[in-house]
């Protein structure tokens, strides 16, 4: 049966993949890029050079198509219809590569590879398709995730801080979520996927913010403080960074003063 390997590369620097992955590589016939266009090209060639370093030796081929295009997501209720929608085109993509690039015979190259950035896990869509392709019951295969360093680990590395505090939780969200109120029950809290720096809908409380852009970079930039003396700064940071590059990939944890009682 075909095999298909979900392997969590990193947030951005090569040195990231774990000896696990490292092993895995070695074990594809066929690795699927996606091209998401030339504003995104460096996305495209850090999985080159990741190939180039720890695959080297290793006889496979490159697949690369381009990804399906992604409409802008509405607010409110057509969220997720929109994002499905991608998702189900995204599905369509990976049913004709896997089914056309894979065989079932003993002659045939059997093993693929998707190379998905930071962790599979962590609010990356790769999972839930494959799970829609077997679903439709066209394609057989069998599949294993490999674990990678997500940029919120990477974030929490390079600001030298914990996610959370003794005994409190920390909460990963959206930035989305965040601009609809700070979530209850915690003090720490990570934000992804924020396009519109949601962390200026809570300047009256002031938490203290590490903030990172392209973490595992050569392009990385941090900031870290509390949000009312450098948030104006994060907001020009990323604002140039984005006419720069065409794109941006930014992270950030805010946490919030903890009551007087509480001890860390």
């Amino acid at each position: 049966m075909r095999k298909i390997y979900v392997i969590g590369i990193g947030a951005g620097d090569p040195d990231h993949l774990t000896v696990q992955a490292v092993r895995a590589l070695h074990e594809v016939d066929v690795f699927f890029l996606l091209d998401k266009g030339e504003e995104k090209a460096g996305l495209m060639e850090l999985r080159h050079e990741i190939l180039r370093r720890h695959a080297a030796g290793h006889d496979h081929r490159l697949v690369e198509v381009r990804d399906p295009e992604r409409e802008a997501a509405p607010d409110g209720a057509a969220y997720p219809g929109t994002v499905g929608d991608w998702r189900s085109r995204r599905a369509d993509l990976y049913e004709r590569l896997i089914g056309e690039e894979l065989g079932e015979g003993p002659d045939d190259d059997r093993t693929g590879a998707f190379l998905v950035w930071g962790d599979p896990s962590l609010y990356d869509s790769t999972l839930g398709i494959l799970e829609e392709v077997l679903e439709r019951g066209t394609v057989r295969f069998g599949h294993e995730v490999i674990p990678g360093i997500s940029s919120v680990s990477a974030l929490a590395a390079r600001h030298r801080t914990g996610l959370n505090r003794v005994g409190g939780p920390v909460q990963i969200t959206t930035g989305r979520r965040l601009a609809e109120g700070w979530p209850e029950g915690v003090d720490d809290v990570v934000v992804m996927l924020d396009a519109h720096q949601a962390f200026r809908h809570h300047l009256a409380a002031d938490p203290v913010i590490h903030w990172g852009a392209y973490v595992g970079t050569e392009d990385e930039i941090l900031v870290s403080g509390r949000l009312s003396e450098v948030a104006a700064r994060i907001e020009e940071l990323r604002s140039a960074a984005r006419a720069r590059k065409g794109w941006i990939m930014d992270t950030y944890l805010l946490r919030r003063d903890r009551d007087r009682t509480d001890q860390d």
